[in-house]
């Protein structure tokens, strides 16, 4: 279900969801069974070649606090930048440290198909952020320096031969 690193699709910045239907429900369902089975903190539908602007994020202790979001936006990050170790089911073996904003507003389409606005802050900014790159076709390893990103890709090269 997850497609592979290089897949072009990883690449393609995804169309928007005109309304929340009873369709994207369940691949809101899907990608949380998907996510959980990892186990992840969040997952975006283009990591399974669905090129829609969906995403889920559950940074719980509990699990069980996922937040389903269509067409997530951005509205405010907070100057404070927060080191995280992130990886990629997309790209098995390899994962690299990212800074991004400790804390960010997003508005969304919540399950209701209602506009939404949410402050995200630590893990769940982080896992927030990430699935959103996913959706504007990048991956977490851009944001690393060219000879950063360089090493992790021959890594997982090498890993996968």
């Amino acid at each position: 279900m997850i497609i592979p690193w290089p897949d072009k699709r990883l690449r393609a910045i995804a169309d928007p969801v005109d309304a929340v239907t009873d369709d994207i429900r369940a691949l809101w369902n899907d990608m949380i069974a998907v996510m959980e089975a990892m186990p992840g903190v969040g997952l975006a539908a283009p990591q399974l070649g669905v090129s829609l602007r969906i995403a889920v994020v559950d940074a719980s202790d509990t699990r069980g606090q996922v937040v389903r979001m269509a067409n997530p936006e951005i509205l405010h990050s907070s100057i404070e930048l927060r080191p995280h170790q992130e990886a990629s089911p997309n790209l098995p073996g390899v994962s690299a440290v990212v800074k991004r904003p400790r804390a960010v507003t997003v508005q969304f389409l919540n399950e209701a198909g209602a506009a939404e606005q949410r402050d995200f802050i630590g893990l769940w900014a982080t896992s927030t952020q990430h699935q959103i790159d996913h959706l504007n076709g990048k991956m977490y390893f851009d944001r690393l320096s060219k000879v950063k990103r360089d090493m992790l890709l021959r890594k997982a090269r090498k890993g996968a031969a």
